[in-house]
């Protein structure tokens, strides 16, 4: 059996996709874990005007799970406010980002899988 408790793994800061700021981007499982297509499973916390910068994928498809705080999810042309509770699919081939207009904290989890 493995598990993963995003509270106890140590999230590296980094740029997503040449976002604004820097966000909390912990690894719960990669690639390697799955015997399936599924690519990752991210938590993602993003500080108050940070952002995951538009960006477009590939032949995968991508799934963000909005737990803690509000912002402004962008897929292709159109435009979201997400809250505590949305899920959002990223189809393949899409563009999407993800812009945190709060003053707190917006908590995500984002799963990849590939075709």
């Amino acid at each position: 059996m493995k598990t993963a408790n995003f509270y106890g793994k140590e999230p590296r800061l980094a740029s997503s996709h040449n976002g604004t700021g820097l966000v909390k981007d912990t690894v719960l499982f990669s690639e390697n874990d799955f015997k399936t297509n599924l690519r990752f499973i991210r938590y993602m916390v993003l500080p108050p005007r940070t952002s995951i910068g538009f960006h477009k994928h590939g032949d995968n498809e991508e799934v963000y799970i909005i737990l803690k705080g509000n912002g402004i999810m962008k897929v292709n042309e159109a435009e979201l406010e997400v809250k505590p509770g949305d899920v959002i699919l990223n189809e393949p081939f899409d563009s999407h980002g993800l812009l945190n207009n709060s003053d707190s904290d917006m908590e995500i989890l984002v799963f990849e899988v590939t075709r």
